[in-house]
């Protein structure tokens, strides 16, 4: 009884945080917000900007993720923020090497940029990064060799240990092209990846387990989603299914369709076979213009990043826009004057604070924005 009594009062207790939550995005104005980001309104407690270009001068900024509660302490650790570059010091896409570190600290002077890893010939990372907290990092390749979309191709899912070290290569086929990643968590011994394909619009599940301490093994992969809309482009290099959502709470994978411009849902990701593209949830081509990031608010809401690739609007310049998982549509925000701004997007909860970070790839800067638990 008394376990019931207090999964009831956080039960109501996160209710009401979402609640506040959702009142606070209805004050955001719909217009661009400068990147002296000048303190905003209650509940959020504070805000960071941070350049993204590391040592080696790689840019444009495509996956972003938090390094979990658990994940053991070494070059890393809890709270960390991790940025993948798709882009070379020459601005060529396709070509990035670079994985940064980024230590977030309550006080801005304190805060801290590294570079966790570079990858050598695998090139051209993507939005899909991921952290689990068995110490291991995750991150896409979809290569080209002169910077254009006539010599894209297919590369591995790396898996790299909590040093910076890779430790294994997952090859296409399966997979082919890995753009965007989520993660299920749920259990100890056992951990799902699911990464979206952008060069084959389709969606995969990847099982891995641990065999032992600092060890990991692939179980199996399994196409769960297919039949989206990809193609290459001259601009974007590709088009197609990109940032993925996971909530355990109702095994629902969410996907960004960009070429589609919609958002979709995959039932009982965790088990299930092939289900097509899955349910539509969101495809309000008002606010939808080309979702790339994807990530579920601390409210419970998604948010998604528009990158302006498909159905792009000059008075609506990189948003990110919020909905519900009904698909009901709560607000958007520009974080840039400029088209094509957006990409990765994360949110996490650490230190009685909640986190949402997003990419900008237009100054190859990354944003936090922290709330009030």
């Amino acid at each position: 009884m008394r376990n019931s009594t207090r999964k009831t009062v956080k039960s109501v207790c996160k209710c009401a945080r979402q609640a506040v939550f959702a009142v606070f995005l209805t004050l955001i104005p719909s217009v661009a917000l400068p990147f002296s980001f000048q303190p905003l309104l209650p509940p959020v407690l504070s805000t960071f900007v941070f350049s993204t270009v590391p040592g080696n001068g790689d840019l444009n900024p495509y996956g972003v993720a938090f390094v979990p509660s658990g994940f053991p302490r070494g070059k890393l650790s809890p709270g960390d923020i991790l940025v993948s570059n798709f882009n070379n010091s020459g601005n060529l896409q396709g070509m990035g090497t670079s994985i940064v570190r980024v230590q977030l600290s309550p006080q801005p002077m304190f805060q801290q940029t590294s570079t966790f890893a570079t990858t050598g010939k695998v090139t051209g990372l993507t939005a899909a990064l991921g952290v689990i907290k068995q110490g291991f990092v995750f991150v896409g390749s979809v290569p080209t060799t002169d910077g254009t979309s006539a010599t894209v191709s297919a590369g591995p899912l790396l898996v790299l240990d909590s040093s910076g070290d890779v430790v294994d290569t997952i090859m296409s086929p399966p997979l082919n092209g890995p753009w965007g990643l989520a993660v299920n968590s749920r259990q100890a011994n056992h951990v799902q990846i699911f990464v979206s394909n952008v060069l084959g619009g389709t969606v995969s599940r990847l099982d891995f387990s641990f065999p032992s301490a600092g060890a990991i093994r692939l179980d199996g992969i399994t196409q769960i989603g297919s039949r989206y809309s990809h193609r290459t482009d001259p601009a974007a290099i590709v088009i197609g299914p990109a940032g993925l959502a996971y909530d355990q709470d109702s095994d629902t994978l969410f996907v960004a369709g960009e070429a589609d411009n919609k958002i979709f849902a995959i039932a009982k990701a965790s088990t299930t076979t092939d289900q097509g593209t899955g349910k539509i949830v969101f495809a309000d081509t008002s606010h939808l213009h080309g979702p790339m990031g994807l990530t579920l608010a601390p409210n419970g809401n998604l948010v998604v990043a528009n990158n302006d690739s498909i159905n792009s609007d000059p008075n609506q310049p990189s948003e990110l826009l919020e909905f519900t998982t009904l698909g009901g549509f709560v607000r958007q925000f520009s974080i840039d004057p400029n088209i094509d701004g957006p990409f990765g997007i994360a949110a996490a909860e650490f230190n009685q604070a909640n986190d949402l970070t997003f990419l900008n790839d237009n100054n190859n800067t990354m944003s936090v924005w922290r709330f009030a638990e």
